[in-house]
């Protein structure tokens, strides 16, 4: 069984009033993939989790984080 990761990436990019397509670029993605991290289906890797958390200008920690049931 996968471990719950969630993440803040929707939460975040609300905030700061960007859309995904923003985010993707920023990032070196496709819009694609930043609707699969939002939604859960899709766990980056380290490099674009680092690259996410400095976009938003936060950790990975606060950015992505382990939901308990």
């Amino acid at each position: 069984m996968t471990e719950p990761i969630a993440n803040r990436v929707h939460e975040q990019r609300s905030v700061r009033g960007v859309t995904q397509q923003q985010v993707a670029d920023a990032v070196g993605v496709s819009r694609q993939t930043v609707v699969a991290i939002e939604k859960g289906n899709y766990m980056p890797s380290v490099g674009l989790a680092l690259k996410l958390a400095d976009y938003f200008n936060t950790n990975v920690e606060t950015l992505f984080y382990y939901e308990s049931n």
